[in-house]
């Protein structure tokens, strides 16, 4: 039977907004993601779904560990921009950030704009096309604030900024972070180097 896959249909699929943060040998990055579930309660299981070209991913698979801070609606774009568009590889993404502390594991966690930390060690990795699931035990977990859970479409609603005006320049925008491919076409393997998603993100810019 022939598939059709309706890209928008799949945005419409609920997800949440979280900081994924891990440390190896004094290095600490982070990360935002949008898959974090809850699998199992004995043992306490979880899933998380990571981009595998991120550093974060790298140092989770040298320490084995990780923490995930659940993201509230109060938190400001900056936040995105710092974790999100810029790659640890090149830059200290906690450099004068200034609103964490560490858990028992060693890991940053943000004790703003979050609800809740997760620490967790990594059982079982699966390999799912651009993305690693790490399927892990939690060792711990504790409330950090009272802020209602951040959601993906109240990012793209009520936090990320509005698109630039549309212009007669020709090119291709990525409909999560706002990042511009300037061209006439887009290559299919293009990946955008804000936010890691592919073209099938991208949107062309008509004037």
């Amino acid at each position: 039977m022939t598939q059709s896959v309706e890209k928008k249909a799949l945005f419409n699929i609920s997800y949440g907004l979280y900081l994924l943060s891990a440390e190896d040998n004094g290095i600490h990055n982070g990360c935002i993601i949008n898959t974090a579930q809850l699998v199992s309660e004995n043992p306490y299981t979880m899933l998380i779904s990571v981009n595998k070209t991120n550093y974060t991913t790298e140092i989770i698979d040298r320490s084995g560990r990780f923490n995930v801070s659940v993201l509230t609606e109060d938190t400001p774009f900056e936040l995105f921009k710092r974790f999100g568009y810029v790659s640890g590889r090149e830059n200290d993404k906690f450099s004068g950030f200034t609103e964490t502390a560490e858990t028992e594991n060693g890991i940053k966690y943000l004790t703003s704009y979050s609800n809740a930390v997760i620490s967790a060690k990594v059982k079982e990795k699966i390999e799912v096309g651009s993305h690693y699931v790490f399927i892990s035990e939690i060792e711990s977990s504790k409330i950090t604030g009272e802020g209602k859970s951040l959601t993906y479409d109240y990012y793209q609603r009520n936090i990320k900024p509005a698109a630039a005006p549309k212009s007669t320049k020709k090119g291709f925008v990525c409909k999560v972070c706002g990042y511009v491919y300037d061209g006439e076409s887009l290559p299919e393997d293009f990946v955008c180097p804000w936010c890691k998603h592919s073209a099938d993100y991208f949107e062309e810019i008509k004037g």
